[in-house]
């Protein structure tokens, strides 16, 4: 009589949640960083938020990516990842669930930013 074991493994974890907009293409959605902190130099001036943003471009987390941009009948994948923090010039800006987001290309994507 064969005995059969029970699968105790647990499953994987989801760590990336479906986003409710899929971005087409090379288009990327982002969620802007809101981290608003004041700054304190070593001599203790204090440099407010507004002397602090840079308006060429902005910085957020990549929420969603397309799938890529099609050249030569070949697919070309988008270059960021879903959790990548970039830097960003600009973008169509919209709101889902009461929460802003940007759809850039990936063009308009300036940089990733490393930890």
């Amino acid at each position: 009589m064969k005995t059969s074991k029970k699968n105790t493994a647990k499953p994987a974890k989801k760590i990336l949640q479906e986003f409710k907009v899929k971005p087409l293409a090379d288009r990327v959605l982002i969620k802007e960083d809101s981290e608003s902190k004041e700054e304190k130099t070593a001599s203790g001036i204090i440099i407010p938020v507004s002397a602090q943003e840079d308006k060429g471009g902005k910085r957020g987390k990549v929420v969603a990516v397309g799938e890529g941009r099609t050249e030569e009948g070949r697919l070309l994948p988008v270059s960021v990842r879903v959790g990548d923090i970039v830097l960003f010039q600009w973008g169509d800006k919209i709101k889902v669930d009461n929460e802003e987001y940007y759809i850039v290309k990936e063009s308009e994507i300036l940089a990733v930013i490393k930890k």
